[in-house]
């Protein structure tokens, strides 16, 4: 009788890209994205480093996996949340404070999402609810879709601002206040505390309140 052949270097048995995905963002959690190397991955899920490979050819395609990963429960929480039985304006900003949740929900969240281009099924998943909300309401799929990339792009850029404020570092609010002069920048003097402020609650319901009230100047089909 034959005997088996000997298991590949890698242990490929072991792997699939949803555990990866996962295991890697525990390790974001852990230490943060700087620290997330492939070999470091590797060895936290028991296997040679040239196995991943197999599966995600570059960092940025694990990256991807991982951005895919963090919208898994978006569409459902928005659902289920506040405003979901409302008018498109509260369902859209109820999917886009869920996407905010998500990202701040892991360490570096919105740095492993931003350039990343899932085709993954959560991804357009919530893509495609908060599209459909507009297009329910009337707007035109030109404006829909732009709608949609407007509040992606400012929900990530925001975060990545308050993850990248509230960890220590170089954006620490207080340089700022210390390079305000109001002698030199008045009108930044005056608006100081709201500049300096870390309250990005606010900072995100002003901005996406001025997306939304934008919207309302767009034609739409109906009311």
């Amino acid at each position: 009788m034959t005997s088996p052949l000997p298991r590949p270097k890698g242990r490929l048995a072991r792997i699939d890209q949803s555990r990866t995905a996962e295991t890697a963002l525990r390790l974001l959690d852990e230490s943060g994205l700087e620290s997330l190397t492939m070999r470091r991955l590797a060895d936290a899920m028991g296997v040679q480093a040239g196995a991943l490979y197999r599966y995600f050819a570059t960092k940025q395609d694990l990256l991807t996996a991982m951005a895919e990963r963090m919208l898994a429960d978006v569409p459902a929480s928005a659902a289920n949340g506040p405003g979901a039985a409302g008018d498109w304006s509260e369902r859209l900003a109820g999917l886009a404070r869920a996407m905010r949740t998500a990202l701040l929900a892991r360490r570096d969240g919105a740095r492993v999402f931003a350039g990343t281009h899932s085709d993954g099924a959560h991804t357009l998943g919530f893509a495609d609810a908060l599209t459909g909300v507009l297009r329910a309401a009337g707007f035109s799929d030109e404006d829909a879709a732009r709608a949609l990339m407007a509040v992606i792009s400012f929900t990530v850029g925001l975060t990545l601002e308050e993850q990248a404020v509230l960890q220590p570092g170089p954006a620490n609010p207080e340089r700022l206040r210390r390079a305000v002069s109001p002698g030199r920048f008045p009108h930044l003097a005056a608006t100081l505390p709201t500049l300096a402020s870390t309250d990005f609650t606010a900072h995100f319901e002003f901005g996406l309140r001025l997306i939304i009230q934008g919207l309302y100047v767009l034609p739409r089909d109906r009311p």
